[in-house]
C-alpha cells in the first residue's frame, strides 16, 4: 500500500523521526512461524498451494511476493519487540496482521504478527504475560482464536459490532461498538476498559493494534471518530504503557480513508505521540 512508503517519508520530513531510528527487517525462521501457524497450512503458503476458496477469503492472490512480504512484515514485529524491551517503545509501520488464524489466512492477513511476536517473547522467557490491546475496527478474529487456550495473552480487541469478519471470535474481552460511535463515547469506553485490566491483567508486555480505520471517513470503518480523537486514543494507550513502565510495540494496522492525508496524519500522530512521551 501507499501509505507504507509514504508514511516514513513523512516523519522524516516533519523532524519526527531520524533515518537512524528506522530499522530493516530480518526474515522469519520456520521455527517462529511454526510457534503459532500449523505445520500444514505453512507448507501450503510455500508451496503456493492453498485452494481457490482458501486464496479468496485471503483477499490477496497468493505468491512469492505475498508470502516474502509476511515473513518481512512478521519478523519486524518480533525485532519491534526485542527493541521495545530496550527503549520501552517500538513501531511496525506495517503489522497488525490480526485477521491470520493458526491454520488460514482471512482479510489480507497470512501470517499473525503480534501473536508470532508475542510467542517470541513467552518462549525466550522474555514476558510472563502479555496484553494485546487491538484497536483496529475490525475484530482481531485471528488473534483471539490464536491464544485461546493461551492464560499468558491477554486478548482485548475493541472494535465495530457491525463490522467485518461478520462471524466473531471470542477474544478475553470484546468491546463491540454500534455504527456512529463519536470520540467521546470511544475514549470515555476506552479509558475504562484499559483502567481495569491494566490492574486485571497485570501485563508485562503491551502489544497495540493501532488500526486507524475507526475514522469517520474512512470507507469500511462505520465508527465516527476525528483525527483529533483517534490521536486521543493512542495518547491514551501508550501514556498508560509509559506510567506503568510497560514496554509496548504498536502495528499499524488498517487504514481505508478516501483521501491518503487523512491516513499518513491519522498514523503519523500516533509516532509524534511515541516521540513526545518517550524521548
Amino acid at each position: 500500500m501507499e501509505k507504507y512508503d509514504l508514511l516514513p517519508e513523512q516523519l522524516l520530513h516533519e523532524g519526527t523521526a531520524e533515518s537512524d531510528n528506522f530499522f530493516k527487517p530480518r526474515k522469519l525462521t520456520e521455527e517462529e512461524i511454526l510457534s503459532t501457524h500449523k505445520a500444514e497450512y505453512w507448507e501450503k503458503l510455500k508451496q503456493l498451494s492453498l485452494s481457490k476458496s482458501e486464496e479468496r477469503r485471503s483477499g490477496f492472490p497468493l505468491s512469492d511476493l505475498i508470502v516474502e512480504r509476511e515473513i518481512t512484515i512478521n519478523a519486524g514485529t518480533i525485532q519491534a519487540a526485542e527493541f521495545a524491551l530496550t527503549y520501552g517503545i517500538a513501531m511496525n509501520i506495517a503489522g497488525g496482521t490480526h485477521h491470520a488464524f493458526t491454520d488460514r489466512a482471512e482479510g489480507f492477513c497470512f501470517l499473525n504478527d503480534i501473536a508470532i511476536a508475542a510467542n517470541h517473547l513467552l518462549n525466550k522467557n522474555l514476558s510472563e504475560q502479555i496484553l494485546v490491546i487491538d484497536l483496529d475496527v475490525h475484530q482481531g478474529n485471528g488473534t483471539a482464536e490464536i491464544f485461546r487456550p493461551q492464560p499468558r495473552v491477554f486478548t482485548f480487541s475493541m472494535h465495530g459490532e457491525k463490522n467485518y469478519p461478520m462471524h466473531k471470535e471470542q477474544s478475553d474481552l470484546d468491546v463491540a461498538l454500534p455504527d456512529g460511535t463519536d470520540d467521546k463515547t470511544y475514549l470515555k469506553l476506552l479509558d475504562k476498559h484499559l483502567k481495569q485490566l491494566i490492574d486485571q491483567v497485570q501485563p508485562d508486555f503491551l502489544f497495540f493494534q493501532s488500526g486507524v480505520d475507526v475514522l469517520a471517513t474512512d470507507k469500511l470503518g462505520r465508527l465516527g471518530m476525528t483525527i483529533e480523537g483517534c490521536k486521543q486514543r493512542d495518547r491514551m494507550v501508550l501514556q498508560t504503557a509509559k506510567d506503568n513502565n510497560l514496554p509496548i510495540v504498536a502495528s499499524m494496522g488498517g487504514g481505508y480513508s478516501e483521501k491518503i492525508k487523512d491516513i499518513i496524519e491519522a498514523h503519523a500522530n500516533t509516532y509524534r505521540l511515541a516521540q513526545e512521551i518517550y524521548f
